[in-house]
């Protein structure tokens, strides 16, 4: 894509953020983003019903102000990815309302973020709970069990978003933070930090499709929802009400067709209502067996040929996949379930010495690969169904 064409979405984008579809009508008429600035008014307006300040915008001036901003975003590190470039998500382009274009931070290159594997978006309230909390984590370490690493996508706010991030890197799977904001501006500041780290670690992103400078309003959300629920194959709602960004972005990723998945919770917790609404209206598909979901999400899981001793399969299924630390707490974690059938989560805590948050990613992987089964109410045993107990 030339500078010209690149300059010329980016223009584009600016006018017409909130209104994309009138955006890619003026591009079709007029051949490509360049041309749209050369046109006569009248013609633009004709082919597309522009309202007049709409019109009004379609200058030199703002071409011209639009490439002094992409050469100035270039030299602090920042690009601005065109539609159709190479680098520029394809699952968006199946949606109906894709951006033109996105800011992109990150220090690998685009395509290779966004083509490198499946990518799947979680998503929940801000007032997460504990239980939205160790859902949250015990999904994402589920999904780094995968044989393709998925990208996990989500919006860099405060609870189940952050944690989905958090646990995301933890496992060592790439993320992308869609913000809400410019690319130049963190939002909430708490996350400066967390989106310093995506922004520096491999195979991860901060995109926005803002402007730089733009602050966070509410109006905001639900544009940068819409892309949270193009950007993945599927999204995971952990925690929601009834009204909320996450159920906004449940709803739009069933219109583009991508499928959803809500975790259940009690009738009267308000937090999970909105997760119960879904599944209730046949809009999202419960989470329940880690290794059912990561199925439905269509990520493989590892294989290994089963032998008659459950801590020798353990070692030899891990020692493979995991460095030697890792893969040794796993094995220790997996021996305590085994000699002690039905030990909750909080009491391996106290056998183990170790944090809950831990225990609990060591979990969701033994659970998603086969090895154990996790109840409702967090208690561990070595699967019967699959594995020999001693």
């Amino acid at each position: 894509m030339t500078f010209d064409e690149r300059a010329g979405l980016c223009a584009l984008n600016r006018i017409f953020g909130f209104e994309p579809r009138k955006g890619m009508e003026l591009l079709r008429a007029a051949g490509n983003a360049g041309a749209v600035f050369g046109r006569a008014a009248g013609d633009s307006g004709e082919c597309s019903g522009l309202r007049p300040g709409q019109l009004a915008q379609l200058t030199a001036a703002a071409f011209d102000s639009a490439a002094m901003e992409l050469e100035k975003l270039e030299r602090e590190g920042i690009r601005f990815i065109g539609m159709g470039e190479d680098g520029y998500p394809e699952t968006l382009l199946d949606c109906g309302d894709p951006p033109l274009g996105l800011y992109y931070r990150g220090v690998s290159p685009p395509h290779e973020v966004f083509g490198c594997g499946p990518a799947v978006s979680v998503v929940g309230t801000r007032d997460m709970t504990g239980y939205g909390r160790d859902w949250c984590t015990r999904i994402v370490s589920a999904m780094s069990a995968a044989r393709e690493k998925p990208l996990v996508v989500s919006g860099l706010a405060i609870g189940i978003d952050v944690t989905a991030h958090e646990a995301a890197l933890a496992s060592g799977l790439p993320t992308v933070a869609v913000m809400a904001t410019g690319i130049d501006r963190i939002y909430p500041a708490r996350h400066r930090n967390m989106g310093r780290r995506i922004a520096e670690t491999e195979g991860c992103a901060l995109i926005a499709d803002f402007p730089p400078g733009s602050r966070a309003e509410k109006v905001h959300f639900l544009r940068r929802n819409r892309i949270i629920a193009g950007l993945g194959r599927a999204v995971v709602m952990v925690e929601s009400r009834v009204k909320g960004g996450a159920m906004m972005t449940a709803r739009l990723a069933d219109s583009y067709g991508r499928d959803v998945f809500a975790l259940p919770g009690r009738v009267d917790d308000l937090n999970s209502q909105g997760c119960n609404l879904l599944i209730k209206e046949n809009l999202a598909a419960p989470v329940g067996d880690l290794a059912a979901l990561m199925a439905d999400l269509g990520l493989k899981m590892a294989r290994c040929t089963r032998k008659a001793d459950f801590t020798s399969e353990v070692r030899d299924f891990y020692n493979e996949e995991y460095p030697e630390d890792e893969a040794s707490d796993i094995v220790k974690m997996a021996t305590a379930i085994n000699g002690c059938r039905g030990i909750s989560l909080e009491n391996l805590c106290g056998s183990l010495g170790w944090s809950f948050a831990k225990v609990s990613s060591l979990a969701a992987i033994l659970e998603c690969d086969g090895f154990i089964t996790v109840d409702i109410l967090q208690h561990c045993s070595a699967s019967p169904s699959r594995w020999a107990a001693r």
